[in-house]
């Protein structure tokens, strides 16, 4: 895989910038005190959708538009805000979309990608079973499907790092939470587009340890999901193509439990007043694992998005 360059990039931010403008990344004082060092949070939950995947819809959307390849329809899997981010890229464009999700999916997720004009179908237990059974209604249709990784989602979802690393040039180590991998791997491709220092720390959930496993072995290794807090990391089976880009370039994995999410998600909303959904928050979470060895860093956080139910915030912060 070709990897964005740094003329991409900008170029995409482009594309990106005609929905939305640049979001926020602020040195909140108050996570700053609680984790003992230099807090920079990036609030990709003040994208459109409420998470970073636009971006990738975007420029994924087009690209296909420039090549003069735009389908009549899209089909795709998700957990939720990648199928947002292609039925607000779809209807831009004109494509019908319909949007594979696993039953017991967040019905607020659910509820945003219908009022983007997506057709909505349950199928499967997991991501993985929705994911097959998307590919196979493609195939049936003949319309294309939109995968979860992809170099012309990268290009999109690496302007929000293009963002952070240009805001904050003084990072020592950000953090990211890898679901599928894109916004990990985007991360490693801005910082390597403009040359920054910082180091890349990948974050999983413990109850779904695909990358950390595969990373291990230096292939694709299969791993159950028990997370019921961080659905946007709740992959069974990690990208071929992103533990390519992964390997020897993060610096490590850490995993974090539902526990560790909990608190992360109410630490971020005490201190910042923001919504995050459980991978939005594993950032947090994981940095505070680590938070003896940060003292005197300057660290970049993703807020990767907000999209949690209410019932499920509710009870985040009701059960301390």
């Amino acid at each position: 895989m070709n990897l964005p360059s740094l003329h991409d990039i900008e170029d995409a931010a482009q594309v990106v910038y005609r929905e939305f403008a640049a979001t926020p990344q602020y040195a909140w004082g108050l996570l700053g005190q609680k984790l003992g060092a230099t807090c920079w949070l990036k609030h990709e939950n003040h994208t459109p959708v409420g998470a970073f995947k636009i971006r990738g819809g975007l420029t994924y959307f087009d690209q296909l538009a420039r090549s003069g390849t735009l389908p009549q329809e899209v089909i795709s899997a998700t957990r939720g805000n990648h199928g947002q981010s292609i039925g607000w890229a779809a209807r831009a464009h004109g494509v019908a979309c319909t949007i594979v999700v696993p039953h017991g999916n967040s019905v607020e997720k659910n509820a945003a990608m219908r009022a983007l004009g997506v057709t909505l179908i349950e199928h499967g237990s997991d991501f993985q079973e929705s994911r097959e059974h998307a590919m196979a209604l493609a195939a049936d249709r003949g319309a294309h499907m939109v995968p979860s990784f992809h170099v012309n989602l990268l290009r999109g979802v690496a302007t929000y790092w293009w963002e952070l690393f240009k805001a904050v040039p003084e990072l020592d180590v950000v953090y990211v939470p890898i679901g599928q991998g894109s916004g990990a791997c985007s991360a490693i491709i801005a910082k390597r587009a403009l040359g920054h220092k910082a180091r890349i720390v990948g974050v999983v959930s413990a109850h779904a340890t695909t990358y950390a496993d595969s990373l291990a072995a230096g292939r694709v290794v299969e791993a159950p999901v028990t997370t019921l807090l961080a659905d946007g990391m709740a992959c069974r089976v990690a990208d071929a193509e992103a533990l390519a880009i992964l390997q020897g370039n993060i610096d490590h994995i850490v995993q974090v439990t539902d526990l560790e999410v909990a608190q992360a998600m109410r630490d971020i909303f005490a201190c910042t007043h923001n919504v995050a959904e459980g991978a939005g928050a594993a950032a947090f979470a994981a940095a505070m694992q680590e938070r003896e060895q940060l003292k005197g860093q300057t660290v970049g956080l993703a807020l990767s998005g907000g999209n949690v139910d209410s019932a499920m915030f509710a009870n985040v912060l009701h059960n301390q």
